[in-house]
This record gives structure tokens, sequence and C-alpha cells, in this order.
């Protein structure tokens, strides 16, 4: 009779512990899921997805998990075999930095020209205009007429109801 009980406790133990096993392997497989992106969608994790491809990846993790790899080995069997874009944290390498600090830079430079041109515009047109006159005999009504020809206009209107104004335009 113990005998029997022995063997019975024996085997419920193997079962509970294949139960264990199981539930650890399908957690540690959700959370791989989580991780990877479909390739179908682009924009579900294959956890989420339904399509062909998103259920054979979960079927070959767990496949692989049961054989005892590693989520790493997982990790990089997925990115051997399709890519780091599988990934939906991929490993920051050379590539993808210029894929960042690209955009920063195309923007920076277009702040920073965009700043300089519009200080080069803003130069001091009456001071130069004084300055180009300055010890020529002239009458006040040539110099008004001279520094009329080479001032710019400060508004310009359009057709649009806007007017220009240096450095850009406004609602009139």
């Amino acid at each position: 009779m113990e005998e029997q009980n022995r063997e019975t406790d024996g085997s419920n133990r193997s079962q509970f512990e294949e139960r264990v096993r199981s539930a650890q392997i399908e957690a540690r497989a959700r959370n791989i899921s989580h991780n990877v992106r479909c390739l179908e969608c682009g924009h579900q994790a294959i956890e989420e997805s339904q399509a062909d491809i998103a259920i054979k990846l979960r079927k070959v993790i767990r496949d692989e998990l049961r054989k005892g790899k590693s989520d790493k080995e997982i990790y990089n069997k997925l990115t051997t075999e399709y890519g780091e874009t599988i990934l939906y944290n991929p490993k920051f390498d050379a590539q993808s930095a210029v894929l960042w600090v690209l955009p920063v830079l195309t923007v920076g430079a277009i702040a920073g020209f965009t700043i300089f041109r519009g200080r080069k515009q803003s130069v001091d047109i009456r001071g130069l205009t004084r300055t180009l006159f300055q010890g020529i005999p002239l009458s006040v009504e040539e110099q008004r007429g001279l520094a009329a020809l080479v001032e710019p206009p400060t508004a310009i209107h359009n057709v649009s109801g806007m007017k220009r104004i240096p450095g850009g335009f406004t609602r009139v």
C-alpha cells in the first residue's frame, strides 16, 4: 500500500513539475512574443497578431524554449533569419545612429541657415545710406531722394492680403 502511495505521489509530483515548467515556458514565450514585431502587420507584436507568419513565429519560439534555448539565443535566431526589424528594440549600432542623428542635424542646419539669413537681412539700411552719402555735398532733398532709392520698402502688399516684412510675411 505504501509503495502505491509513493508511486502516486511521484506521479503527481512529476505532473505538477511538468505543469510548472509548461507555465514557465508559456510565460517566457509570451514575453518574447511581445518584443517581436509581426512581419505582415508591422505595427503589432506577434503575440496579438493573427497573421500566419505570427502564428508560425509563436510556434517556433515555444519549440525553441522546449528545447532549452535561452531568450537571447531565440532573439539571435530570429534576427539572423528575419533581420533586426523583427525586434521592437533593435540593437543600437552605427547604422541606426545615423538614422537617429541625421534628422536632428538636418533640422539644426536649416535652423542655423534661417537664423543666419535673418540676421544678414536685418542690416541697418538707414545707417549705411548715411555713411554712403556722407561727405558728398547734397541738398536735403537730394539726400532723401537717394535714400528712398537705396532703402528697400518696409512693406509690400499683394493680392493675397499678406504683407512682406523683413524675414517673412504677416497677415494684414
